[in-house]
């Protein structure tokens, strides 16, 4: 009998208890967040797997210039062991001149591999165009690729694509708005008004009435000190504080691709009958040769042949009660032996009729 793929969203399939969570876990402050940076480079040291692209040559040529050395206009440097690469890394909150970040680099020319590259330094900058990092290191690449010469490559995992851990330094200070105003502003992970309701009352009940407010569903604004280092210490009471997060809304998730289905313990099925079955329809392709005589003037014709197979398999009906929950939805399908593309035609069959009370999500 074929089972499902089924992954549950809560911790347990037959408890509803709730567990009290860090604060820490469930929100973030508002405005301290990290920043993306992007910049451009050349990597050197390949063996024979760069690219052979216009502009790499053009970064090569005006990198060389920059150190005094000049090549002829009619000369093209169309070295093999350099490749023109995007660099990505992201600056963390509060992160000062000095420290260092982790840098991914990626080819943007047509380099088979960067395996042993060396990125050269290169500037990182943020989406207002300043510089806030440089970029320079060995390359550490999972991948690797091999090629024969009459064409065939084989390759593992991604070669055109490394990283450099500590691999910038931080040059500018992202300004923010932590130590301004005379309030904070939690943002919770997962919107819900619940929640929001509950992290307010609880702050309130350990500092006092009016000191957090719920904004929405989101937002919740606590008073706190102005002056910056007491309000560490503020923050850092806070975020230990234990809140018991509402129940997740029902919610079933499906991966068409991959045959993942996700449900939630709060889904609840309306009385419904549901009937199980299979059609499969099966069709190949034959091709028979007619030779002619061997004295004869006619020439070998080759003649199609399809045969189509058409089996009904046996259906299958299933009642679910008032009130259904999730672990008689799984006992119910296993016992009938769907698989997880007909359990996915099942619950949108469900949805479609009304009798799902849950969000069906299909990615």
């Amino acid at each position: 009998m074929k089972r499902l793929l089924i992954i549950m969203l809560l911790a347990s399939l037959y408890s509803t208890t709730a567990f009290a969570e860090r604060l820490k876990d469930l929100v973030s402050v508002s405005g301290v967040r990290s920043n993306q940076l992007v910049g451009y480079g050349l990597v050197v040291g390949l063996d024979g797997t760069g690219d052979k692209t216009n502009f790499t040559s053009q970064t090569f040529r005006n990198m060389l210039n920059n150190f005094g050395v000049a090549i002829p206009p009619n000369i093209n440097p169309n070295s093999k062991n350099i490749a023109a690469v995007a660099i990505h890394a992201d600056l963390p909150p509060f992160a000062k001149p000095g420290q260092m970040i982790d840098v991914t680099v990626s080819t943007i020319g047509d380099a088979k591999s960067l395996r042993g590259g060396s990125l050269l330094m290169s500037p990182l900058k943020g989406a207002d165009g300043e510089v806030y990092a440089m970029a320079q290191g060995s390359l550490i690449v999972a991948g690797f690729g091999a090629e024969g010469r009459d064409g065939s490559r084989l390759s593992v995992n991604v070669p055109s694509v490394g990283r450099i851990p500590n691999g910038a330094s931080v040059e500018r200070v992202v300004p923010n708005a932590f130590s301004q105003g005379d309030s904070l502003v939690l943002n919770l992970h997962n919107p819900d008004f619940t929640t929001s309701r509950r992290v307010a009352e609880q702050i309130n009940s350990l500092l006092g009435p009016d000191v957090a407010a719920s904004l929405d569903a989101t937002s919740i604004r606590v008073r706190a000190p102005r002056d910056a280092s007491q309000r560490v210490s503020f923050l850092s009471v806070l975020e230990n504080l234990r809140v018991e997060p509402a129940e997740e809304t029902a919610k079933i998730i499906i991966n068409s691709r991959t045959g993942t289905i996700v449900i939630g313990q709060n889904v609840r099925v309306s009385p419904v009958a549901v009937t199980h079955g299979g059609l499969t329809v099966s069709i190949t392709e034959e091709f028979d040769v007619d030779q002619p005589n061997i004295l004869g003037q006619g020439r070998t014709v080759v003649t199609p042949r399809t045969g189509i197979d058409i089996e009904e398999g046996s259906g299958r009906m299933f009642e679910f009660a008032p009130g259904t929950s999730l672990q008689d939805i799984v006992e119910a399908v296993n016992q009938v032996g769907a698989a997880p593309g007909d359990l996915m035609a099942i619950l949108e069959a469900l949805k479609q009729a009304g009798a799902l009370r849950a969000e069906l999500v299909v990615i």
